[in-house]
């Protein structure tokens, strides 16, 4: 019976880290419910005019024009009829930079914006470093290469729609009209131009786009114009690229991702995720992840544009909307509203958000969000991304009518007192792009926990500002808070090995007759006062507590980049590297590149514990030699499997981890010297101390060891 308690424990923790690693993979997130279709682009044909040639280059369609001569450049198609033809207007090839990445500058951010779809080329904070040394600035947002050669950038106009005609044009190839940076006390700014033209080369649509960035604010502001200059009404709507290019943090747990947000009727937020699918869990969901959604949506264009029947039309069109259902980005609630989408990474995130006009938190004209998955080179691990786009618009604008549609970019961490303290980023509850390893625990157990041991920690910070003696110190209170549970887990197991002997008399004389051997069993434990669920029931009260503690280390953004030791552990978000050299390949280990201590030590820790803890007597040995070796090995496994999960993970992990083992064995020792004070004056004809003896001791009264 130890041996299967032991065991028990023992493949409790293995279950938990395994599936704390496969867990944050998405293997198990709720899989996007299949959705009707929304809004104008669904009213939109799949391919049309110019869909099918959406690059709308050089020769690529008879009669699509070039660069010309002079300050502008333009393409289009030019067949018959007024809006049978259209034609794009900018500018010359150009680059523009607002913001600074010194940080003395006031300026959270710095954005380089090309004239090449008026978008965001790259994205760099000016108050964090990346970990890579030598790379300066963490670059947060880049533009992610396609395997045509071109780039898709964030915040890109992509398809412009003309919705009576059923047509649409490219405008993210398309280098808009740029003008100069104006300068002010506290802000930046930049606008871009373009003209659409039909087929008399007259001025059809106008769109202008400006960008803002300010000072002490991680808000990038954008606004679109758009502006009828024909003598009728036009039913319009565009695409807008969402923030993309986002760099993976992880060391080994990808926890890249795309987070919606959504408002419910009494003004409550929630929050809904689309893992980036890994190869991995993308074989495992059968085409429900991210990754493999996109694939197959690509592949129904593809089919689109090579059919040459109706029925094979058809097919694929059905195709790409059942690929489309799973991309979009909705909750599976109908009550609710949509406010903003994000990608994120482990610390960062980007946040779109519409903004509404003033006395309302949502808009109406956003009809359609839907993800993306990027990967250029699939045998090439590390340069997958994932992305969004917004389709905006789809009503009648009036002639010479104007429409405008406003966004707010944020560019920052995860940071939940910085979304606290703002009120607008509570009130759109900004925090729900902060996602825990939930584990077999429900996330809304886990959550409060993990913000609440956030907010502790960060208090201890203020008066120890060291991260690493902060995660001891906490991990040590915890356990000084839970030692009652624990230490009654402990005496249940020891007063188990002690009985050891009885179990097997039992077991011996009663092996033909189950139902009485185990009766008889629990009625000796009932007596002697050992409950066998008791050895496993702490640690699962315990297990919301201590998830939440990982949780909260694992995704705390004051940790990354934090040092503990000078020289050892300078960054307690990536592994503790004490020898660094060229990276190399190994089993069960993956990418090598560093000699880690800490996971070593931990190992060494986890062995101690493991002999610390209550084992067979001597008579269940000898009875069951083959599940005492049983649990000899796992004695050693254990360690070395710990060992093989936790190498790469970040130090701060390793350290809260290591901190509660050698706290554990501690414990143990402590509990377990005081049960052989009190057995030895057991033996004395003594018995413990307790309330219900007065205070003192008393002769301990003879009784038979099971009762018939």
């Amino acid at each position: 019976m130890k041996f299967k308690i032991t065991t028990g424990i023992i493949l409790t923790a293995f279950v938990f880290f395994c599936g704390v690693l496969v867990l944050d993979s998405g293997l198990f997130e709720a899989c996007p419910e299949r959705s009707r279709g929304e809004g104008v682009g669904n009213q939109i044909k799949p391919v049309v005019l110019l869909a099918s040639e959406a690059t709308l280059e050089e020769g690529d369609l008879p009669g699509a024009t070039g660069i010309e001569a002079g300050d502008t450049q333009s393409w289009g198609l030019h067949t018959e009829g007024r809006f049978t033809s259209l034609q794009a207007v900018g500018g010359r090839p150009k680059t523009v930079t607002l913001g600074s990445v010194d940080p003395a500058s006031g300026f959270k951010f710095q954005v380089e914006l090309s004239s090449k779809g008026a978008a965001v080329r790259t994205a760099t904070l000016s108050e964090y470093n990346d970990r890579h040394p030598g790379e300066g600035r963490f670059v947060l947002l880049s533009p992610v290469s396609r395997r045509d050669g071109s780039e898709t950038l964030s915040m890109a106009n992509g398809d412009f729609v003309f919705a009576d005609e059923g047509l649409k044009l490219r405008l993210d190839r398309l280098d808009w009209m740029c003008s100069e940076v104006m300068t002010e006390d506290y802000s930046e700014i930049v606008s871009f131009e373009a003209v659409i033209r039909d087929a008399e080369g007259k001025d059809a649509v106008k769109l202008t786009k400006n960008y803002t960035v300010m000072r002490d604010s991680y808000h990038l502001e954008c606004e679109m114009e758009v502006e009828n200059l024909t003598g009728d009404e036009l039913k319009m709507q565009f695409e807008l690229q969402g923030p993309l290019g986002i760099k993976r943090e992880g060391t080994r747990i990808d926890a890249r991702k795309i987070v919606g947000g959504f408002a419910g009727a009494d003004g409550r937020t929630s929050g809904m995720t689309k893992e980036i699918a890994t190869p991995f869990t993308g074989k495992l969901r059968n085409r429900l992840g991210l990754r493999d959604a996109t694939k197959e949506y690509e592949a129904a264009q593809m089919a689109y544009r090579g059919a040459q029947t109706e029925p094979q039309r058809a097919q694929a069109q059905q195709r790409e909307l059942t690929a489309l259902q799973q991309l979009r980005i909705r909750h599976d609630r109908s009550d609710v509203r949509f406010l903003w989408a994000a990608t994120v990474n482990k610390y960062f995130t980007a946040i779109l958000r519409p903004v509404p006009e003033a006395g309302n938190l949502a808009v109406d004209w956003v009809t359609d969000k839907v993800a993306r998955y990027y990967d250029r080179d699939e045998t090439k691990q590390g340069d997958e991304t994932v992305g969004f786009s917004y389709t905006i618009g789809g009503g009648r604008l009036e002639a010479g009518g104007i429409e405008r549609y406003k966004f707010q970019l944020y560019l920052g961490p995860k940071d939940k007192n910085l979304f606290e303290k703002n009120e607008l980023y509570r009130k759109l509850g900004f925090f729900h792009t902060i996602t825990f390893l939930s584990c077999c625990c429900p996330a809304s157990m886990v959550n409060p926990l993990a913000f609440g041991i956030l907010a502790v920690m960060k208090w201890m910070y203020g008066i120890i500002p060291n991260y690493g003696i902060v995660i001891i110190i906490f991990v040590f209170l915890v356990r000084l808070v839970l030692h009652p549970v624990t230490k009654r887990s402990q005496v249940s197991m020891m007063k188990m090995q002690k009985l050891g002997p009885q179990v097997e008399e039992i077991k011996k004389q009663y092996e033909h007759n189950k139902a009485e051997m185990n009766k008889r069993v629990m009625g000796l434990y009932k007596e002697q006062g050992a409950t066998p669920i008791m050895g496993c029931l702490p640690m699962l009260l315990q297990m919301p507590i201590w998830i939440a503690l990982y949780s909260a280390i694992y995704a705390s953004i004051d940790l990354r980049g934090a040092p503990f030791l000078p020289v050892w552990i300078t960054d307690l978000s990536a592994p503790d590297a004490l020898v660094k050299f060229s990276a190399v390949n190994l089993p069960l280990l993956g990418k090598l590149e560093s000699f880690n201590l800490l996971p070593i030590l931990l190992g060494v820790g986890m062995y101690l514990q493991q002999k610390l803890m209550p084992h067979p007597s001597s008579v269940q040995s000898s009875a069951n030699p083959q599940a005492a070796q049983q649990q000899k090995m796992m004695q050693i496994m254990m360690p070395i499997m710990m060992l093989l999960f936790l190498y790469n993970a970040p130090s701060g992990l390793n350290l809260y981890i290591m901190a509660s083992t050698f706290a554990g064995i501690l414990e143990q020792y402590v509990i377990r010297r005081h049960r052989e004070e009190l057995e030895e004056k057991g033996a004395e004809g003594l018995v413990e101390v307790t309330a219900k003896t007065g205070g003192k001791a008393k002769k301990k009264k003879p009784k038979s060891w099971i009762k018939y």
